[in-house]
């Protein structure tokens, strides 16, 4: 068994909203008791509907926001943002990129500089391994140098997505957050991007949490799947198991809402159609 790089242990996010006249105070739950183990090396997708709790959880994984109870691990040190100050190493070792690229990219900053800045935070690097760390990663995402002094704006959804990945390895964190990484993309897109961070994933040795409803894109990409629904994990297992053998109702249902894309379900389709 490989290092566990992730652990969450019956972790919750409660959200108090406040009362007014006519209205009393109320608690939603968003996240509610889930625990999870992600080893070094390994992708586990984290699947469900807009609403379910899969992006509150990413944001405690990725300490944006501190649980309500239970615990975070991380390499096995346990984080507790709401009572501590976290070393800027352990900061380093959580990455996130989100489901759009443009919105979490500066317009008005040239790509160098998009992935100089972690560098220029968080390390006392000089200026000069900066810029040879920024080219290096440009290429290392399938963009080129020249794309260097180039503006958000010039680049295309598929190439901003490749951006955004490049930046969030700046600092060489042991894990990545994904959250729905490709849903924004053309399908031809969307293979590219996706056979990029297998690539990324093999040379560096990295660990994804993969956050999508798209289960065609988790069937592919997942090793280990994890199924919410209202703030629930009501799923867990390799991916296999989950997708040959669904043990919840909410999973199986799921699936069945999920237009199969091999030949012989769009024959099947178009004949039900044609009748």
């Amino acid at each position: 068994m490989n290092r566990i790089i992730l652990e969450t242990r019956n972790i919750v996010r409660d959200y108090h909203i406040g009362g007014s006249l006519f209205r009393k105070p109320k608690t939603v739950h968003a996240v509610k008791g889930v625990s999870l183990k992600v080893e070094e090396g390994k992708t586990l997708a984290i699947v469900g509907e807009s609403g379910c709790g899969k992006s509150t959880l990413a944001r405690m994984i990725t300490m944006i926001d501190p649980p309500t109870a239970g615990e975070l691990l991380i390499e096995g040190e346990k984080v507790d943002i709401a009572h501590q100050k976290l070393a800027p190493e352990l900061r380093r070792k959580v990455q996130i990129v989100f489901q759009n690229p443009y919105g979490s990219l500066n317009p008005r900053q040239k790509i160098g500089d998009v992935l100089m800045e972690p560098l220029i935070i968080n390390t006392d690097i000089p200026a000069g391994e900066r810029r040879e760390r920024a080219m290096q990663m440009l290429t290392k995402v399938g963009l080129d140098e020249k794309h260097f002094n180039r503006y958000p704006h010039m680049f295309s959804g598929g190439q901003r997505q490749r951006i955004a990945i490049a930046r969030a390895l700046m600092l060489n964190p042991k894990l990545l957050v994904l959250d729905e990484p490709v849903s924004a993309l053309d399908l031809s897109v969307q293979a590219q991007v996706l056979n990029l961070l297998g690539d990324l994933q093999d040379e560096f040795g990295l660990t994804y949490v993969f956050i999508s409803h798209d289960l065609s894109v988790v069937r592919y990409i997942a090793d280990d799947v994890m199924v919410m629904y209202f703030g629930e994990a009501v799923e867990y297992g390799s991916r296999d198991e989950v997708f040959s053998s669904p043990k919840h109702d909410y999973t199986k249902t799921l699936f069945a809402a999920t237009p199969r894309a091999d030949v012989e379900s769009i024959r099947a389709r178009l004949a039900r159609k044609a009748a």
